[in-house]
């Protein structure tokens, strides 16, 4: 989720707690602290492609940062030590398990293991998460005597949510199946959809993509796209950091080498993202016409 989503659910959570100096604070420095590897974009794109949802999204973090920051306010407030350390623990694991809804991977047991983890439920942004989250707090300052019963209704309504689209792709990855017989199936999220799901097929090194659709009943295939490093300056480019960094990533990449003029460029696709358009997480390499690199950047 995006960081306004998860600084707004740490205040929503906080108007669950009694009144206490601190906890608001608390719940939104841990809500938002996962994010802190968002530093690592100082060192580039690419860099940031690599470590984002890393170290910080790890169940190692989840254990000792909360305690940091109750240690912190705990300082500030001269007391309140454990009621902080589990209010800042709520706000850190909901964090994790907003994100872990989204398709971007999170590395879940790192630094022991850095597999990708995603369960593809929603997109990036989501208006009825953010807009059910905005409408509680203000319920909840508007109504002070049920404040905790209508935190408890929102987070119910999350969970019920997060349900519902975690059926309907289950159901459209079976008539996916139904229709194309592949060996390697992902579904993701559309922005603000809820029937119509992007998918990615591989088989051997054969992509196809393009969409799934529950109310027509039909799949609609947008591209099929061959993988081939068969060109030297696909195989080069895989040497490059950019490019190191994008493959760490991306589940389904796709090389693609583009004459212009005199010079040679690949464009290193993750096809799980094609849906958007323009050029989003795309790492592009530019050869000179002597074959030797010119430029190397990544672009969300």
């Amino acid at each position: 989720m995006d960081p306004v989503t998860h600084g707004l659910t740490g205040i929503l959570i906080s108007r669950g707690f009694r009144s206490k100096k601190g906890v608001v604070g608390v719940l939104l420095t841990s809500s938002l602290l996962p994010d802190i590897d968002y530093i690592t974009r100082l060192w580039g794109a690419d860099v940031f492609l690599r470590y984002h949802r890393g170290i910080t999204h790890g169940f190692l973090a989840a254990l000792l940062l909360p305690a940091a920051v109750a240690l912190l306010f705990r300082r500030i407030y001269s007391r309140g030590g454990f009621y902080y350390f589990v209010a800042a623990s709520l706000g850190y694991t909901t964090h994790l398990l907003m994100d872990l809804t989204t398709q971007y991977p999170m590395r879940l047991f790192a630094p022991l293991d850095w597999e990708g983890y995603s369960l593809d439920l929603m997109f990036i942004i989501d208006p009825y998460v953010t807009g059910s989250i905005i409408l509680g707090i203000i319920l909840s300052l508007r109504k002070t005597s049920r404040r905790r019963l209508i935190v408890g209704v929102v987070l119910i309504f999350l969970i019920l949510y997060s349900g519902a689209r975690w059926y309907l792709k289950s159901m459209a990855e079976e008539f996916l199946r139904t229709q194309l017989d592949e060996y390697h199936y992902r579904l993701c999220p559309l922005p603000n959809d809820f029937l119509r799901w992007w998918f990615v097929v591989r088989s051997s090194n054969t992509y196809k993509v393009g969409f799934v659709d529950l109310f027509s009943r039909s799949i609609c295939i947008k591209g099929v796209y061959r993988y081939t490093e068969e060109e030297p300056e696909i195989s080069e480019s895989k040497v490059l950091r950019v490019v190191r960094n994008f493959l760490y990533f991306a589940k389904a990449p796709y090389a693609e080498l583009i004459e212009e003029g005199d010079r040679r460029v690949v464009k290193w696709r993750e096809l799980s993202y094609a849906f958007l358009p323009g050029e989003h997480f795309v790492a592009t390499v530019r050869f000179d016409r002597l074959g030797r690199v010119e430029d190397a950047f990544f672009r969300y």
